[in-house]
């Protein structure tokens, strides 16, 4: 069996002649795999390596997270439930800062946000991290990075949609604004990093 590279599939011979496989079939056949000439399919696994970088990358993504890597932009689905397992709301599902969003210098970022919590009104501003969470929202860190109603807050099944650039690097908070919210635990954090290569997750 003998395997040769061409325009985005793979052709091999066996017992029945040529046969065209794409090459994500093509690679994770392990039969093939064991007869590829390295010198004819360099370029077809540095391809596949490529894309299957690319594809783990994204399969570690929670799914409240979009990446749109051409237009440089993540998209966050954000649903703030009420009695989380810490005594606070939990936003995207963590409190107290569970998990932090990197996202690269430059990127656009849009939040889609709704309070599914029945019992209390809720929002959500980028604060810049400092030595203590505040009481209660302030001015974002970021233009534009705020809900409706940052300390009021918007009442249950209410939503917010709200897009900003992430165009200085540092740690941030994403908050509740409404009063002793942030302090109970509802925040989780977001990182704008210079050499970040693509969005990721960082549990703490």
């Amino acid at each position: 069996m003998e395997l040769v590279s061409a325009g985005g599939s793979a052709w091999t011979t066996g017992g029945d002649g040529w046969e065209r496989i794409h090459y994500p079939h093509a690679v994770k056949n392990a039969n093939v795999l064991g007869m590829i000439d390295m010198r004819k399919c360099g370029v077809l696994l540095m391809v596949w390596g490529f894309v299957s970088a690319a594809r783990s990358a994204s399969a570690q993504l929670p799914q409240w997270i979009q990446v749109d890597s051409a237009g440089r932009s993540v998209s966050l689905d954000l649903e703030v439930r009420g009695n989380g397992p810490h005594g606070s709301a939990t936003l995207a599902g963590y409190d107290h800062g569970g998990v932090q969003v990197v996202v690269p210098l430059g990127w656009t970022v849009k939040w889609t946000w709704v309070n599914h919590d029945s019992t209390a009104s809720h929002s959500l501003v980028l604060m810049a991290e400092r030595e203590k969470l505040p009481t209660e929202g302030g001015r974002p860190a970021l233009e534009n990075a705020m809900s409706r109603a940052v300390t009021a807050g918007l009442k249950p099944n209410q939503r917010d949609v709200t897009t900003f650039t992430a165009d200085q690097a540092g740690w941030y908070w994403l908050l509740c604004g409404v009063p002793g919210h942030a302090i109970a635990g509802e925040w989780i954090g977001l990182k704008v990093d210079r050499e970040a290569g693509g969005v990721s997750v960082n549990s703490r």
